[in-house]
């Protein structure tokens, strides 16, 4: 696959913190538009303070990092929901409210995203979980749902504003084998539409199976790995 046009990441000299301690120490990547990226290492290797800084839960001090068309070490506090919009956001331990049926946990995010147009909302719905697989459970609570479909749902509300860019932290870390397959190829899916994917894994036998370019964390540093089954 070729790629074109100016990449949806590019991180220059950056360094990650976490507080005051440097987890991350001078990275200089790029990620293009509908490219698919692995990032693997080590609990605690600083996986997860690079996707926190890439959507702005952390504060970058120190390097550049241009994302989906924002300069994230300039961003002002009203600009980081703009840039959120343009991103999906895909957690391991889903992040539902226990309290809402799948319709209403997918339209907070719309509303909170600026949607108003009840019948836009209505069909948006009806669109992104009939695209993960999901067509029939809007009217049920997160705890009536197994394990893999409220990922499904998790991935559904990710997609709602059409991001350019999914960023998923251990989507498949709580899910079995088989489960996690299921959803992989969902990933895989939405990827061929032309949305890119930065998803950290521990699952290397997913990356055994479906290889793909790897970023690895590892002693400090981030290393673009030319063996993507290595293991770290």
């Amino acid at each position: 696959m070729t790629f074109s046009g100016e990449p949806i990441v590019r991180i220059v000299d950056a360094s990650i913190f976490q507080e005051d301690t440097t987890v991350l120490n001078n990275i200089n990547l790029k990620i293009d538009k509908g490219e698919f990226v692995y990032l693997v290492g080590r609990t605690g290797s600083g996986k997860s303070s690079l996707l926190k800084t890439l959507y702005c839960d952390l504060p970058l001090h120190m390097g550049s990092i241009r994302i989906a068309g924002f300069d994230i070490e300039n961003i002002k506090r009203n600009q980081i929901p703009l840039l959120r919009r343009k991103l999906g956001i895909i957690f391991q331990d889903f992040q539902l409210l226990p309290d809402r049926n799948v319709a209403e946990n997918i339209y907070f995010v719309m509303r909170a995203t600026g949607w108003t147009d009840k019948a836009k909302m209505k069909s948006r719905l009806a669109e992104v979980l009939m695209r993960v697989g999901l067509g029939s459970v809007s009217s049920k609570m997160p705890h009536q749902l197994s394990g893999g479909e409220q990922q499904r749902v998790v991935i559904a509300r990710a997609l709602v504003n059409e991001p350019s860019l999914l960023i998923a932290d251990e989507p498949t870390g709580n899910l079995d084998p088989e489960v996690s397959e299921g959803i992989f190829k969902t990933f895989l899916e939405i990827n061929k539409s032309g949305t890119a994917i930065l998803m950290a894994t521990h699952d290397f036998k997913l990356i055994e199976n479906y290889p793909k370019r790897t970023l690895k964390c590892e002693k400090g540093f981030v290393i673009d790995s030319a063996n993507p089954v290595e293991k770290a």
